[in-house]
């Protein structure tokens, strides 16, 4: 992974909560069908228009509730990066555990519309939009957080640094 990431861009408004992102229906859900109820009481039928390598760009408050995976939603959806005007900070978490990278930068709602290709670099946190050619300075993520994101999360971080044998990790994770 590198640290600068592009993508078409999906745009969410101000406090969308973990419920909103994972509801309690997808609990429910075999596991490798839970991505599928991504958004799906805000925005019904959104999963099946993302298209791998999209990013989210958030407003004020996204991720904020509980400590639901949306890291790992986001990733089983192929959402590649998110950027948004405050991210809690259980959600950040929660995306650097997925290996997804993700950061705040204040005007990102307005730097886009929806669909525009945007480029985000979590190393010097630029974020631009490559439609229009604007861009803002957002907030770079801490070197440790983007190694993190680099080896593809917490867990392959922890195999990579022999802290957890890889058998253990691959049958835990099917």
């Amino acid at each position: 992974m590198t640290t600068i990431v592009e993508g078409r861009v999906w745009k969410f408004g101000d406090n969308i909560n973990t419920d909103l992102i994972y509801p309690n229906t997808a609990f429910r859900a075999p596991e490798k069908e839970q991505h599928r109820l991504t958004f799906s009481s805000n925005r019904p039928g959104w999963v099946d228009l993302v298209k791998p390598g999209d990013l989210i760009v958030g407003g004020k408050n996204f991720g904020m509730g509980s400590g639901r995976p949306s890291g790992k939603q986001f990733v089983e959806c192929g959402i590649r990066a998110v950027v948004s005007e405050t991210l809690n900070g259980l959600c950040l978490r929660n995306c650097v555990v997925a290996g997804l990278p993700a950061t705040e930068c204040t005007g990102v709602v307005e730097l886009f519309s929806e669909g525009d290709i945007g480029r985000f670099d979590f190393n010097s946190g630029l974020i631009t939009n490559l439609t229009t050619g604007k861009s803002l300075q957002g907030v770079p993520m801490p070197p440790l957080l983007l190694e993190t994101v680099e080896a593809g999360g917490v867990l392959s971080m922890l195999v990579r640094e022999g802290y957890v044998e890889e058998v253990a990790f691959v049958a835990s994770s099917t």
